[in-house]
């Protein structure tokens, strides 16, 4: 059952003192996409070990936030600091999973190759590795647990294969944050299940800390410590059951929302629109949906 203290105790990471170093200090961030600005001047602390769901609408935000983290997009205003450094791209201490993502064409290219020519992906063409690049090659298929797959086509692995693979790769080089864009994206909920699982075990193995943007929190309720919430150009953060209650979210969307609890899921209703038995991941502007 979903407890209350499911949703408001901390795991063993985040029992860390204020004055010891945080993975991600975000400090009155405004963030634009082009000349439409997303949200403004949002101050957060991560701490290290600690597992952030980032939810909203399509266009709130989430990929844009995690961009910013890389380095990869200018901020308008503010600042962010990964281990008190300023972000810079390509940092060594962040693995990244994107949303979009290409998919191959070559059948001969076997799973273990496709891994390992992510190793080095500046570089041309298949790589020669060295002992040091095998053993990280065998160390995070270990991690997510796909030894089977490696002598597989790349292309006949199925979508909770890939997302894997995907992970493995993220993993590479023992980042200490991942950052993870809609990993469960096209995956029913038996893989959405075992992605997730997975996530958190190797995250509280590793002690690595943990962005995972999703439109749904009800897959990640078991391991979430706590949400990062965007909507309508603001940005708010805290405990589960701090920010998806229908008081939060009705100021954050402003306009009558519900959140119903039943057994072990999250539902939210937009009053102006009624109920529908479906469910569309959190959009305020449908009838019903599960956030």
């Amino acid at each position: 059952m979903l407890t209350e203290d499911k949703l408001t105790m901390p795991n063993k990471f985040n029992l860390l003192s204020e004055s010891q170093v945080h993975a991600i200090n975000i400090k009155q961030l405004s963030l634009a996409y082009g000349e439409l600005s997303l949200f403004r001047d949002f101050t957060a602390n991560i701490k290290i070990g600690e597992f952030i769901a980032i939810l909203g609408t399509n266009g709130a935000g989430k990929s844009t936030l995690l961009r910013a983290i890389l380095g990869l997009i200018p901020i308008r205003a503010g600042q962010i600091l990964l281990f008190d450094q300023p972000v810079q791209k390509g940092s060594p201490l962040i693995g990244y999973m994107p949303q979009v993502r290409q998919h191959l064409t070559n059948s001969l290219l076997d799973a273990e190759a496709w891994l390992s020519a992510n190793l080095n992906g500046f570089k041309w063409g298949l790589p020669i590795l060295t002992v040091q690049q095998k053993q990280e090659i065998a160390r995070v298929v270990a991690l997510v647990k796909a030894e089977k797959l490696m002598k597989r086509p790349y292309i006949l692995l199925s979508g909770g294969e890939r997302q894997r693979l995907l992970l493995a790769q993220a993993l590479l080089n023992k980042p200490k944050i991942l950052l993870l864009d809609e990993p469960l994206m096209n995956l029913d909920p038996y893989y959405q299940e075992n992605l997730v699982t997975l996530i958190n075990t190797i995250r509280l193995e590793l002690g690595i800390t943990v962005l995972f943007t999703s439109h749904d929190i009800n897959p990640l309720l078991r391991c979430v410590d706590r949400v990062l919430y965007l909507a309508e150009g603001k940005a708010v953060m805290g405990f589960v059951n701090e920010i998806i209650t229908s008081e939060k979210l009705s100021e954050l969307y402003n306009k009558e929302i519900h959140v119903i609890r039943y057994e072990q899921q999250l539902f939210v209703i937009n009053k102006e629109t009624g109920f529908h038995q479906h469910v569309n991941h959190c959009r305020p502007d449908l009838d019903h949906f599960s956030v």
